[in-house]
């Protein structure tokens, strides 16, 4: 069977790191058909907009992307083209799996960590709502709703029973914010009275980050607004080696879009040595939704024996190869 992806390499790394994840699928010997469309930088350059037509254009027909880092400008500069995407494609769920990889080591390497984050992704603080209202005092908006919110818990109890997970956690602020957040923990309450196979916890997010740190192999499955999932996500992508490390995905009804969440790295951006980790393992989690679960489950084999044997490992994780060297090494083990 043949697929139709779109292939989104995004600034900096982006190109290299997408360029290997591309070789490996190639390798699998799984038929695709890339439609490459550039984001960021190079789309800029070429068509005066970070985030052009084309994009939606190429999304409209495959309803499938694959797309690498890319940069956003801190306090100025154009919005988040991440973001954009997100809220245009109506991507609601950001789907965060943190697991250690064999041979790695961290400060947590010993310790059983195999934990989900469904992380809402529309809206929260993320949706841009800004205004000054007088000079230097500055107001943004919380937004939060029941369907955004009944919608995201849904789907981290559903998957939960797919998987055979045992345990959701709701992270939340309800004790300050108990409008905004008080409305979520409502969605999540009346959602887990639909699933009583599943045990249901709640967690205030200081203490949520607090108990990631301390003991992060007690967590399952966790379900969050934006904003503390934007922030857990990366804490406990901390866990287990960094961002170079762990795969995202952005989930709708018709369309997603696999991504690599870590930065585009500009200074290291045409030198070889970054780690395309990330990515494969986010086309991982694309090639399972494509119903290419044996090709993904020998890619993600691959991977990990990789990581094992420790002589071809990024300089990000401790060894000495570059991006070439790792994935060849991945392909090898294929």
């Amino acid at each position: 069977m043949s697929h139709h992806i779109t292939l989104l390499p995004g600034d900096g790394i982006g190109p290299e790191v997408a360029d290997a994840t591309v070789k490996v699928i190639e390798a699998l010997g799984v038929d695709v058909v890339w439609d490459r469309v550039d984001i960021g930088v190079e789309a800029e350059r070429a068509t005066g907009k970070f985030l052009p037509d084309t994009v939606y254009e190429s999304l409209e027909k495959t309803k499938i992307a694959l797309k690498g880092p890319v940069g956003t400008p801190i306090a100025k500069g154009h919005p988040s083209v991440n973001v954009a995407l997100r809220k245009h494609l109506n991507l609601f769920v950001n789907f965060r799996p943190v697991k250690m990889l064999p041979g790695l080591r961290t400060r947590y390497s010993d310790v059983p960590i195999d934990l989900v984050i469904f992380r809402e992704n529309t809206e929260d603080l993320y949706s841009g709502i800004e205004h000054e209202v007088v000079t230097d005092v500055v107001e943004s908006l919380k937004v939060i709703t029941k369907t955004a919110s009944m919608r995201i818990a849904k789907a981290a109890f559903e998957w939960a029973v797919l998987e055979g997970r045992h345990k959701v956690v709701a992270v939340h602020k309800a004790n300050i914010m108990k409008m905004s957040d008080g409305l979520f923990l409502r969605c999540c309450r009346e959602v887990a009275a639909g699933f009583p196979q599943i045990e249901y916890g709640e967690l205030i997010v200081d203490n949520a980050c607090m108990q990631l740190v301390m003991r992060p192999e007690t967590f399952d499955v966790l379900v969050t607004t934006n904003l503390y999932g934007d922030i857990v996500s990366d804490l406990t992508a901390g866990l287990v080696g960094g961002l170079g490390i762990v795969p995202g995905a952005n989930l709708g009804d018709t369309c997603a879009v696999f991504e690599a969440v870590h930065g585009s790295a500009p200074d290291i951006a045409g030198k070889g040595l970054a780690n395309p980790t990330a990515l494969m393992q986010s086309a991982r989690l694309m090639l399972s939704r494509l119903g290419e679960r044996e090709a993904a489950r020998r890619m993600q084999k691959a991977i990990e024996a990789v990581y094992a044997g420790g002589k071809h490992l990024t300089h990000d994780v401790g060894g000495s190869a570059g991006t070439k060297e790792f994935t060849q090494a991945v392909i090898d083990k294929l």
